[in-house]
């Protein structure tokens, strides 16, 4: 890590939008942003900074904490944004960063999940259905028509829960994860799959049924053709018993395309499926192994409560503890004629219906739950201020032969991570990602994002990074990852992916305004700058209305989509 410069899902879901066909809002009069800019955003930067970020505008919904900013698309002087709040896409005109307003929104039955637009401006929303178990929806529409009416060309049926939809680069193919998430009462558990879309890439046009394949997991299950690796998480209660188990435990959750291939994660598996679009058949699954927090470099604050009870900055390391990857955002890139996937690794576990997949560690022991070993070096680190109030998955580590654990492992890995498309690690960012927020804005170190807070979230999984964006200014490639926890974005070179470097990092985010311990927290939302980071989109200069690279940051929390400029410093 460089020396630093002396100078800081699951998502919610919420209640359909009913409709039977594509409807549209227009906003008769649009609706301009406020003061979401904070006076004085959070920078720290590396010794020899190549790159800065400075927010420029936001767009404010006026809505805390119910998802009205999660995904943004960027298309000439316009950014397409999930409002899974309203269920729609809100089409905000950024001719003017500093002064975005809203034009009119796209909406559909059901909820909002997703957007992307090809550069000829041929874009789609992916919709869950109002039943989120049942099959969801892409809608097809042109994203330089001048209303909502106009825009929508179509739409196609895909699996359940279409949570992430992409385009090629090619604009051949739309790709969509549908997640089928169970029912929360875990009455019912679709199956995860892959739908894949053929487009034609020379006219802007909606694509048929006929069109759509979807790629399954049947293949994985026992006696299918394909095996399942050992270490590929499929776990918890079905209620379909012996049906398809694989097939419904696995939930595509984001796509990366690289020509004819797409990498999709599967989040709470740990693992990455590769999809062939010409088949579309999933032909492999990879796992991605475990991040070991013994090793220096890949320490973590594993606790809120320190020794005198209070919470403090404390990145350890603990033999014995590992961390499961379990990234949600997913892009690849190319490198010196290589392909290369990043991720970001948020953790996520399973809760649906009576199963509980997290278990606290000072509670391995109690209520049926196995003990620590004895013998482990685990065993003397189960009080608060060690491991005690850490979050472990109860589903690995256990030593069945003696009737406790004797390793244990915690959500997600606190850092972004690059891997060869066959799913070697080449870098990890190990515990840089709370060391810089510590030195960036020590008194809200592992904040959360409703409340501005010390070590909320060490216990749980730190800044949590959420999702990523890449690209590239004056030859060289970096990424941009946002922190759905503490909040902000980290900037990394990743030109040379073995040697990637931490930039800067950027925090639009005003820590003296806690809006969730406000009695009126609408009152106090526009003061605080951004909450809760979900998606980003690197818009390079040549598609960008001021002629220079931006960044577009929606955060769900805030309800806010802010633009930022994205300038070479040397």
């Amino acid at each position: 890590m460089p020396s630093p410069s002396p100078a800081l899902r699951s998502r919610r879901r919420l209640a359909p939008a009913t409709g039977l066909a594509i409807a549209c809002v227009l906003a008769l009069t649009p609706v301009a942003a406020s003061a979401a800019v904070v006076p004085d955003p959070i920078s720290y930067s590396a010794d020899g900074s190549t790159l800065s970020l400075s927010p420029l505008g936001s767009f404010e919904t006026g809505v805390f904490d119910e998802s009205a900013a999660e995904i943004v698309a960027a298309y000439r002087d316009r950014l397409f944004v999930v409002n899974a709040r309203a269920g729609s896409v809100s089409v905000l005109d950024s001719s003017d960063p500093t002064a975005i307003t809203q034009e009119f929104s796209l909406s559909s039955a059901g909820v909002a999940n997703s957007v992307a637009v090809r550069p000829d401006g041929l874009g789609v929303v992916a919709f869950e259905a109002p039943v989120k178990t049942d099959p969801g929806h892409l809608v097809f529409f042109d994203a330089g028509a001048p209303d909502a009416a106009s825009a929508v060309l179509g739409e196609v049926t895909v699996g359940a829960l279409p949570d992430m939809v992409t385009i090629s680069a090619d604009g051949k193919y739309a790709v969509v994860a549908n997640e089928g998430e169970p029912a929360d009462d875990f009455s019912v558990d679709p199956e995860g799959s892959v739908s894949v879309v053929k487009l034609n890439p020379a006219q802007k046009r909606a694509a048929q049924q006929k069109d759509v394949r979807t790629a399954d997991f049947h293949a994985f299950e026992a006696g299918g053709s394909k095996t399942l690796p050992e270490s590929v998480r499929v776990f918890g209660p079905t209620p379909h018993g012996a049906d398809l188990p694989v097939s419904r435990n696995l939930e595509p959750e984001y796509v990366a395309i690289d020509g004819r291939s797409a990498y999709v994660a599967l989040q709470e598996a740990n693992a990455i499926a590769v999809v062939d679009l010409n088949r579309a058949i999933v032909t492999a699954v990879q796992p991605l192994g475990f991040k070991d927090l013994s090793l220096a470099g890949n320490g973590i604050d594993a606790s809120d409560r320190d020794p005198n009870g209070a919470p403090s900055f404390a990145v350890k390391t603990y033999p014995g503890l590992w961390g499961m990857y379990q990234p949600d955002g997913l892009n690849a890139y190319t490198a010196a004629g290589r392909t290369f996937l990043v991720t970001a690794n948020e953790g996520d576990a399973r809760e649906w219906g009576s199963y509980v997949e997290p278990v606290r560690v000072k509670d391995l022991g109690k209520s049926s739950v196995a003990p620590v070993c004895a013998d482990s070096p685990l065993a003397a680190l189960t009080k608060d201020a060690d491991l005690g109030r850490l979050n472990v998955t109860r589903e690995l580590g256990l030593d069945a032969t003696r009737g406790c654990y004797d390793a244990l492992y915690a959500f997600g890995g606190r850092s972004f991570s690059i891997w060869t498309t066959e799913g070697q690690q080449v870098f990890d960012s190990g515990d840089q990602f709370e060391r810089i927020t510590h030195a960036a804005v020590p008194a809200f170190f592992n904040s959360n994002h409703t409340t501005s807070s010390l070590e909320n979230r060490s216990d749980d999984k730190g800044p949590e990074p959420e999702n990523l964006a890449i690209g590239q200014v004056d030859g060289r490639t970096y990424a941009f990852i946002g922190l759905e926890r503490v909040g902000g974005v980290m900037v990394y070179d990743i030109t040379d992916p073995a040697a990637s470097r931490f930039v800067t990092y950027v925090n639009n985010r005003d820590f003296s305004v806690s809006v969730g311990d406000a009695a009126d927290p609408a009152a106090v939302l526009s003061d605080a700058g951004d909450l809760g980071p979900e998606g980003l989109a690197f818009i390079p200069a040549a598609s960008s209305p001021t002629g220079k690279p931006l960044l577009a940051v929606a955060n769900e929390v805030s309800g806010t989509t802010t633009l930022f400029s994205v300038t070479a410093t040397r």
